[in-house]
């Protein structure tokens, strides 16, 4: 388990917002209170009306931009996590697939419910974002990409109203964003009580061994 920068963090946070948004999709489900799912949705980010997107916006944000090392840690998760019939496989599976794939999110979504322990509704949204990232120290005059960093966040957020959700209460970014790169073998883990925090997300539904 490895140390986030603080500065990677605030990079990519950087791409969003309304003005520089990175995502492209957006997927989710509302929950109940016992895990059951209760409705879903998928649609191209960039078809939400704009308070839409602020909304939404704002809440993926909050996890890269959550206090790092404390409420978002950094965990191992390499190669072999990711195996045949694993959390991990389909994690990238729902990568490639840029969140279009009902049949996987929904698999996800049933994961999750089944072991989230909530005390009232609740709702999970995906987003799915490209960022280019640009050379470091570059000429100014002249844009280069060092590498194109495809990534999902998730949060896991009570909701706040009727399919209104609050703000978030656990999440992820995956893969984590490491020294400005993929880092595939890792996953950045948000929990918004350090102190109380969901570690069935980390040990039931994300199988990290600690």
């Amino acid at each position: 388990m490895g140390k986030i920068k603080r500065e990677d963090m605030l990079e990519l946070t950087r791409r969003m917002n309304v003005n520089r948004n990175c995502f492209s999709r957006i997927a989710g489900a509302y929950m109940d209170e016992e895990g059951y799912i209760d409705g879903t949705f998928h649609t191209h980010f960039l078809k939400l009306s704009a308070s839409d997107r602020a909304k939404n916006l704002a809440i993926a944000k909050a996890i890269p931009f959550a206090e790092t090392n404390v409420n978002l840690v950094k965990y191992d998760y390499p190669k072999e996590r990711r195996s045949q019939g694993s959390i991990g496989q389909l994690l990238v599976a729902l990568k490639e697939c840029e969140l279009k794939n009902d049949a996987l999110l929904e698999v996800f979504y049933e994961l999750v419910g089944e072991h989230y322990k909530a005390k009232a509704p609740y709702a999970i949204y995906f987003f799915f974002g490209t960022y280019d990232v640009p050379v470091k120290g570059g000429d100014a005059s002249t844009w280069e990409s060092e590498e194109v960093y495809q990534f999902m966040v998730c949060a896991i957020c009570p909701l706040a109203g009727d399919y209104e959700p609050g703000a978030p209460e656990a999440g992820f970014l995956y893969p984590a964003f490491t020294n400005r790169s993929s880092d595939k073998d890792a996953i950045n883990v948000f929990q918004s009580d350090a102190v109380h925090p969901h570690m069935e997300l980390v040990e039931e539904i994300l199988e990290i061994k600690l």
